[in-house]
């Protein structure tokens, strides 16, 4: 997961999201309760002895002033999950990018019907989150739907386990993240199971360590998680409202109200120059409306009003021809939770084929 200066360490959806080859951690089912053993029987060995882990406690509770002996009871049972190894890996070399699939794989009737029944049963505390921080409820609706399926998957690790695997025991093969990146996170966790007077290994989620609805790494709970039901306390995992006001407390950095996401655009012909310098900055807002004309890029009338930097955001769909839109800064916003222009896509799709959907049930409710 790339992540970007505006708001560092927001997301685990990258690592989750194995775009493409394998598009959605989010598509595995949840484990029932009953299966929680199924994920400890496959724990190696304790890490209770390991000379690395009773270092890093020891930083720890000297950093935090904390008592040493609370941070070991807190890691001792902290075991080693060799599943958690293979799941962080990347797809397979050679996998095709495919915006079409992975999109039909988000945006489809079963979770554009369960955005709807969570949009109806949330409106209030949707709509007081817009008000609050400017970001539409399509946009929060369209993450946690895309993060977990509005709930039903939110994984079934011990976090504890899946970051102490990453911290101790990282693989090799994956250059954009670090054991040092999963410590982090690890102590990350401690302050979250200090502040919220729960045990560490009680928490549970996701292989990489991500936590609950959103699918918030410790990290980003600390940072920018907020109680949005008012109970003292900020629970992803079973605050419905505090995942919603946490989500959108999130995208409010940089998120410019009233402005779109992205624009229809066709772009100049494959093999110019000037398609190559368009893609150049990658989904980094560099150019004006003005400059992509100049370069042969054809905007929709929308975009050509656009007063702001736009990108060419270009779509893989495997062997046939690729995708295009203007993306604007607040496309570029949703990428500061999972860098990926394909997830940011599918947030937005899935988001407004929920929001399409509640406008046909009022309309059909209306005529009724």
């Amino acid at each position: 997961m790339r992540v970007s200066s505006i708001v560092p360490g927001l997301s685990a959806a990258a690592l989750l999201l194995q775009l493409l080859a394998a598009p959605a951690q989010a598509e595995r089912p949840a484990a029932r309760p009953g299966k929680a053993k199924a994920v400890r029987a496959e724990a190696g060995h304790s890490y209770r002895h390991r000379a690395e882990l009773r270092a890093f406690a020891a930083e720890v509770a000297t950093r935090h002033d904390w008592d040493a002996s609370w941070v070991q009871a807190q890691l001792a049972d902290a075991r080693r999950l060799p599943r958690v190894a293979q799941l962080i890996m990347p797809p397979a070399v050679g996998a095709a990018k495919n915006w079409a699939a992975y999109h039909d794989r988000f945006v489809e009737p079963r979770r554009i019907q369960a955005g709807l029944d969570f949009w109806q049963t949330h409106q209030d505390t949707l709509q007081r989150a817009e008000d609050r921080f400017g970001v539409p409820a399509a946009v929060v609706v369209g993450i946690i739907g895309v993060e977990t399926f509005y709930g039903r998957i939110t994984g079934n690790f011990r976090v504890v386990d899946a970051l102490a695997t990453l911290s101790f025991d990282f693989p090799a093969g994956r250059s954009d993240r670090s054991a040092f990146f999963f410590r982090n996170e690890l102590e990350e966790l401690l302050v979250l199971a200090r502040r919220e007077g729960v045990r560490a290994d009680s928490i549970r989620g996701s292989y990489a360590g991500a936590i609950g609805w959103p699918q918030f790494l410790p990290g980003s709970i600390n940072r920018h998680a907020v109680d949005f039901d008012g109970d003292g306390h900020i629970d992803l995992q079973r605050s419905v409202a505090d995942a919603i006001g946490s989500v959108a407390h999130l995208q409010r950095h940089g998120w410019q109200p009233g402005m779109a996401t992205h624009f229809e655009v066709q772009p100049p012909p494959l093999g110019a120059p000037a398609r190559a310098t368009l893609l150049a900055p990658d989904i980094l807002p560099s150019f004006d409306a003005t400059r992509f004309a100049e370069l042969g890029a054809t905007l929709d009338d929308a975009g050509r009003r656009h007063d702001g930097p736009l990108a060419l955001v270009e779509l893989h769909n495997g062997q046939a021809a690729p995708s295009h839109v203007a993306g604007t800064q607040n496309f570029y916003v949703l990428t500061r939770y999972n860098w990926s222009s394909y997830y940011a896509m599918a947030v937005i799709t899935l988001g407004e084929a929920v929001k399409a959907a509640r406008t046909k049930a009022g309309a059909s409710a209306g005529g009724s």
